[in-house]
Parts: C-alpha cells; sequence; structure tokens
C-alpha cells in the first residue's frame, strides 16, 4: 500500500481546514489583490531572470547557474502555496485533503531543505573566486556546479521524505483546523492527540544539522572572503567583492533567519498570527526580494537586461 493511500485510510478521509490569511484582514478582497500582484511579480522576476542567464553567454559562469537554480526553486516555492489561498478565497472554501496536504508539505519542506544547501554552494563559490582566482575555472567547472546543484535538490528531498511521512501518521483527533495558510509541519503537527515530543526533538535535531551544515560553510567562506579582501590592493576589486557579498547575505539573512524561528525556536515562542506572518515573509515576500537583489545590485545582470531590452528595436528594423 503507498503512503498517500495509507495516509487517507489512516485519517479516515476527512479534510483539513486551512485557517488562511483572510479570516483576520478587514479588507479580504485587498488583500488578495495585492498577493496575487505579487505572485506575479515573484513568478516574472525569477522567469525573466533565468532568462536572461540562459540567453547571455556573459553570464554562464558558476555564479549565474547557482542563481538561476534559486529563481527556479523560489518560483516552485511560491507556487505551492500562493494558488491554493488565491483560489480557495476566489471559491469561498477552505479545505485540503489528506494527500494534498502531504504533497504540499513535501515539496514545501524539500525545496525548503535545497535552498538551505544552495545558498552554501553560492557562498563555495564566491570563497574559490575570490580567494582562489587562478584556479577558479578548475575547481568550479561545470561538472561541479551540477554537482553541488544536484547535491542540494538531492538533500533537500531527504529532508521531505524524512519529514512528510512521518508528520503525516500522526494521529489527527483534535480540530481539523490548521492554523496556517498551508500545510506547514509544525502547524499540523499540533492537530496530534499523541505525544510527539519525541518527534519534536528529532525535527529540532534534523534541521540543527540542516542548518548547522550550511551556515558553517557560509561563515568559513566569507571569513575566507572578507581576509582576502583586506589584502587587495585595488580599491576597484575590493568594491566589487563587497557588493557580491554583501548580496548574498542578505538572502542568507532572510530565509536562515526564518527557519531558525519557525523550526528551532521552542513553541512556547510561537502563535499563530507569528507564524503566518513570518511564512508570509519566507514563502511569498522573499520569492520577490531574491531577484531584485541579484539584478538591481549587479550591474552584469542590468546589462543583459539593457541588452535584450535594446534588441527590440533592432530586431524590428531587421524584419521589415
Amino acid at each position: 500500500m503507498d503512503i498517500v493511500t495509507w495516509m487517507t485510510n489512516h485519517t479516515r478521509w476527512a479534510d483539513f481546514i486551512l485557517v488562511g490569511l483572510f479570516r483576520q484582514s478587514q479588507h479580504p478582497a485587498l488583500l488578495s489583490v495585492v498577493i496575487f500582484l505579487v505572485f506575479l511579480m515573484a513568478l516574472s522576476g525569477n522567469a525573466l531572470l533565468i532568462l536572461l542567464i540562459r540567453s547571455n553567454t556573459q553570464l554562464h559562469t558558476p555564479m549565474y547557474f547557482f542563481i538561476s537554480q534559486l529563481s527556479l526553486m523560489d518560483m516552485m516555492y511560491i507556487s505551492i502555496t500562493v494558488p491554493k489561498v488565491l483560489l480557495d478565497q476566489v471559491l469561498g472554501v477552505s479545505t485540503i485533503s489528506v494527500p494534498e496536504c502531504g504533497l504540499q508539505m513535501f515539496l514545501y519542506v524539500t525545496l525548503a531543505g535545497s535552498e538551505f544547501f544552495l545558498l552554501a554552494s553560492m557562498a563555495y563559490d564566491r570563497y574559490v573566486a575570490i580567494c582562489h582566482p587562478l584556479r577558479y575555472s578548475v575547481l568550479m567547472n561545470h561538472r561541479m556546479c551540477l554537482l553541488l546543484a544536484s547535491g542540494c535538490w538531492f538533500l533537500g528531498s531527504v529532508d521531505g521524505f524524512m519529514f512528510t511521512p512521518v508528520t503525516m501518521t500522526f494521529p489527527f483527533c483534535r480540530s481539523r483546523e490548521i492554523q496556517h495558510f498551508f500545510c506547514e509541519v509544525p502547524a499540523v503537527m499540533k492537530l496530534s492527540c499523541s505525544d510527539t515530543s519525541l518527534y519534536e526533538v528529532f525535527m529540532y535535531l534534523c534541521c540543527v544539522l540542516m542548518l548547522l551544515i550550511p551556515v558553517t560553510v557560509i561563515s568559513g567562506s566569507y571569513s575566507c572572503i572578507l581576509l582576502t579582501i583586506h589584502r587587495m590592493n585595488s580599491a576597484e576589486g575590493r568594491r566589487k567583492a563587497l557588493a557580491t557579498r554583501s548580496s548574498h547575505m542578505m538572502v542568507v539573512t532572510l530565509f536562515y533567519g526564518a527557519a531558525v524561528y519557525t523550526y528551532m525556536l521552542p513553541r512556547s515562542s510561537h502563535t499563530p498570527e507569528k507564524d503566518m506572518v513570518v511564512s508570509v515573509f519566507y514563502t511569498i515576500l522573499t520569492p520577490v526580494l531574491n531577484p531584485l537583489i541579484y539584478s538591481l545590485r549587479n550591474k552584469d545582470v542590468m546589462g543583459a537586461l539593457k541588452k535584450m531590452l535594446n534588441a527590440g528595436p533592432i530586431f524590428k528594423e531587421v524584419t521589415t
């Protein structure tokens, strides 16, 4: 018997009820429009960034390869939750079936775990580029980039396969209302009528490990980068290195800070309202901010964008 069938049988086909973002809002229609616009901005911004990286040969470097992977993850990340939230608001429903909840949880946890390790891979790439520039093309060749990216996706999926089945197989004999707008692990666990303390300890240790490894790589990489920048004689090289580092650190701070709050702080520190605000921040706002951070602060990306926009009129003149 597959796990989806087992889960549905185990919970007697009873659907969950997502409380959602709109119950406490005084202007749900306006909030829906804002979320929809943010969703479109996230999809278009990340899709444009991927298109620029793919179409411009000057951006065919390891750093931009990892940025394109981050954009892909962000597009999938926001697509897991927002369409369901908006569709439920339009149709006036708030239920989600057990298989749908399990699938949403798996994809969400997988993408979050993958992004943890991808940010560490991006930090390592910057470390090699700045601290070992002469060996950069050898150490960060195409094969190595594919290996690192595949490893990020694999480790994220391990996270998803580890948390989702255990969470969804707890008996849910309390209220079916999930105090959230999607099936996040801590929110679903609160509905269980069995003792989840051991699982919470296990989840805490796993999250520490999932965060500790990338944070160690990131902090170690940027410590070496700072030392190298300090020794640089070129002011232009120092400025460019600091600009690259600051962009990445902004993304790291946003994403890891929210993850620490969600999965590592004790249950007493959480309230449904706080949980939803933090989740909105890193599931809806972060996918919008990432392409802005990596494009507006990056001359190469802005140059590629101007080149693409200028190519339109030229193409029309040639065809006419």
